[in-house]
């Protein structure tokens, strides 16, 4: 069985890849799968909203729950809702990881942020959606740097392009650096947040 297809067939009804082995599948099926996949159907403003909220959601691999979290945080705090959520998501360890090169898929990254193997300013956070802040300095622990993944990682093969400018990484080192906050235009997540902002706040 091959893990990809499932996340194919979430990346074919959400019309973006969610991991790069999912690329060929959904260039290969770029239309909704099933039977009326590739006919035109006529969606509501609340399917439109439905279906932003939930790929803003799956390309950070999140639970309904924690995405509502981030949408209540970003709304008490001062500027636009919707450009404030997608940084609180951006700031998650999990994504940070996956942002520095550190892991191939963003599903790599929580589960190898959950198995202890990253510490934070040299402590062991084990939490994807723990929250850095600006200095933090992210690392994979000693014990780890031996196992393949890591080692994989070490020799860029998880780069796909330019690091963010927010972070400062050294992968030989398998370690990154938040500099500072990310800005939005700066990350790479396809979305029109304010369609999401609109979805939870009707």
């Amino acid at each position: 069985m091959n893990n990809s297809r499932p996340k194919a067939r979430i990346s074919r009804a959400l019309g973006i890849p969610l991991t790069r082995k999912c690329v060929k599948y959904f260039e290969r099926r770029p239309f909704p799968p099933g039977v009326h996949g590739r006919g035109r159907r006529k969606t509501s403003d609340y399917q439109v909203r439905l279906l932003e909220k939930q790929r803003l959601r799956h390309q950070y691999n999140i639970s309904e729950a924690q995405m509502r979290r981030a949408f209540d945080d970003a709304h008490r705090s001062e500027g636009k809702t919707g450009e404030n959520m997608v940084v609180l998501l951006e700031r998650r360890l999990d994504a940070t990881v996956l942002r520095a090169g550190l892991a191939r898929s963003i599903y790599q990254a929580r589960q190898q942020v959950a198995h202890g193997h990253f510490t934070v300013d040299g402590k062991k956070v084990d939490r994807p959606s723990y929250r850095l802040k600006p200095g933090q300095i992210v690392e994979v622990r000693e014990s780890s740097r031996d196992k393949t993944p890591f080692q994989v990682a070490a020799a860029g093969a998880h780069v796909d392009g330019p690091t963010p400018p927010y972070l400062s990484t050294v992968l030989e080192e398998l370690r990154t650096t938040v500099i500072r906050e990310p800005l939005r235009p700066e990350i790479p997540v396809i979305c029109d947040e304010q369609l999401v902002v609109e979805f939870y706040a009707r």
